[in-house]
């Protein structure tokens, strides 16, 4: 049997000013080339459990393991490191850098990854061959962040999310500004770079339209014991928000390759 190269075991997670835990996983695990489908109710916690296997939370309990790296036994700083060495990250908020042209966004984890710009072969060619796949006309590669659109801003992303090849790929809604057509390029193109790559995705959506081609789908209550977990009140997730260029200040080379944390330490509505 191959080995994972995700796995988490006896996984409990509460945000701080919970009482309860918001997500309980006994066992979860995923090889490598194989492509998962995730879904879920609202606040079912799956934007939780993406946060949790990219390092960006931490569980109170149990393991989880990726590459065959405890992630709870590195620092925040290392696991910012090994987060843009071998992970791939597509999220609601893509978090694109607004004084970056759109080709230099997509260069970002090549710039602070060796790994990833050595795996890209000739990066720029990489990162223009992801655009050109995605449908993002080359008049627009000189331009700001802040000029797209955001379905625009979302393939961008998913662009930067797949230069390198990253071993695991994490995307959740990735689809959600995209039109019909585009959403089925969209998708057939993660699938084919993961494959190619022999990369790991995990792909979560509420459309379970989009589920077609995966080789595994999991719903959240298959493998959360917790039932009944509730999504934050109005005004307290990070969806107030415009989507697409990151807002915050700090360390580039973490923050624009990390998912945005909810406000209040809360899982935002997905």
């Amino acid at each position: 049997m191959p080995q994972p190269v995700l796995s988490l075991e006896n996984l409990l997670f509460r945000w701080p000013d919970q009482v309860g835990a918001c997500l309980d996983i006994a066992e979860f695990s995923v090889v490598a080339d194989e492509q998962v489908f995730i879904h879920g109710e609202s606040g079912s916690g799956k934007s939780t459990l993406l946060n949790l296997i990219a390092g960006v939370l931490t569980p109170q309990q149990g393991n989880i393991t990726a590459l065959g790296q405890p992630l709870s036994a590195l620092s925040a700083a290392a696991r910012d490191r090994f987060r843009v060495d071998h992970i791939g990250l597509i999220f609601q908020q893509f978090n694109l850098i607004p004084y970056l042209s759109v080709l230099d966004n997509v260069l970002l984890p090549c710039r602070f990854s060796a790994r990833r710009s050595q795996r890209a072969g000739d990066p720029k060619q990489a990162a223009a061959t992801l655009l050109q796949h995605l449908d993002l006309d080359a008049g627009l590669w000189q331009r700001k962040a802040t000029q797209l659109s955001v379905g625009q801003q979302q393939r961008v992303a998913a662009a930067r999310a797949l230069i390198g090849r990253p071993e695991i790929v994490i995307a959740d809604e990735p689809t959600s500004a995209l039109d019909a057509a585009r959403q089925t390029a969209f998708l057939d193109l993660l699938r084919r770079e993961c494959a190619a790559a022999n990369a790991a995705l995990l792909f979560v959506s509420h459309d379970l339209r989009l589920a077609d081609g995966f080789g595994r789908q999991i719903e959240m209550s298959q493998i959360n014991r917790v039932a009944g977990f509730s999504p934050p009140p109005a005004g307290e997730g990070p969806g107030e928000r415009e989507p697409g260029v990151f807002q915050r200040s700090g360390s580039i080379d973490r923050l624009a390759l990390s998912p945005t944390l909810p406000q209040r330490g809360r899982e935002e509505k997905s």
